[in-house]
């Protein structure tokens, strides 16, 4: 997989996956809070995750999916600031099958996103010389 990254400008940063855009800014001094932070939308994928596999499970089994959500939250460790915890709360109507409680919690902890995250999966960062004819990706234009 290969996502490119591009500066539209102010506290702007997007990702080109194939033809979508996904925008993130930051908040202000830096950006004006136009869209998520990077690490909003970081956070955002492991609930977004979680949800493709509960919905994906629902739709074999044809139950509803109406009144289904789920809340994530961070927990923050208080000497470092950082996050040590992500809450995922699965939240189903009364009238869900009790039989299916459970496993909506064993499938969304199925997720991609979470069990990379288990993996610690190593980040290398480096700087290399664009081509002079190599472009940056253009942000898609929907309307």
């Amino acid at each position: 997989m290969e996502i490119v990254i591009s500066f539209p400008g102010g506290g702007g940063v997007d990702a080109h996956i194939g033809n979508f855009t996904l925008k993130t800014d930051q908040h202000p001094p830096i950006g004006n809070s136009s869209a998520p932070t990077p690490f909003e939308m970081f956070i955002a994928s492991i609930g977004t995750c979680a949800g493709s596999t509960i919905l994906s499970f629902c739709q074999q089994r044809e139950i509803p999916v109406e009144g289904i959500g789920l809340k994530v939250r961070t927990v923050d460790d208080s000497e470092t600031g950082m996050v040590n915890q992500v809450l995922v709360d699965i939240q189903i109507p009364p009238d869900f099958p009790a039989k299916y409680k459970r496993v909506l919690v064993l499938v969304a902890e199925q997720c991609l996103v979470k069990k990379h995250l288990e993996q610690a999966t190593r980040v290398l960062v480096t700087a290399s010389e664009k081509a002079s004819d190599e472009k940056v990706a253009e942000p898609t234009v929907r309307s």
